[in-house]
């Protein structure tokens, strides 16, 4: 499942973010920002356009996304602890 998928307030893991190419900015980006396999993930809100952009929380860490940046990162259910 994608995290652009997930529904608002539910938990997930993540389970990677998708690379285009070695030299991917956005996937090393989102990477940087804590966006890594294993650490737990929700979305909180979705904007009125679309339902963009969404707010997204790791840990005590919120960010907003474009649909695109959330599309590349992959999300697992029932496996936050």
């Amino acid at each position: 499942m994608l995290l652009s998928q997930l529904a608002q307030g539910v938990m997930a893991v993540i389970a990677g973010v998708e690379s285009v190419g070695e030299a991917d900015a956005i996937a090393r980006r989102l990477q940087d920002l804590g966006f890594v396999e294993g650490e737990p993930v929700r979305v909180i809100a979705r904007g009125p356009l679309a339902g963009e952009p969404l707010a997204v929380q790791i840990g005590f860490t919120r960010f907003a996304l474009r649909i695109a940046e959330a599309n590349r990162v992959r999300v697992a259910l029932g496996a936050v602890s």
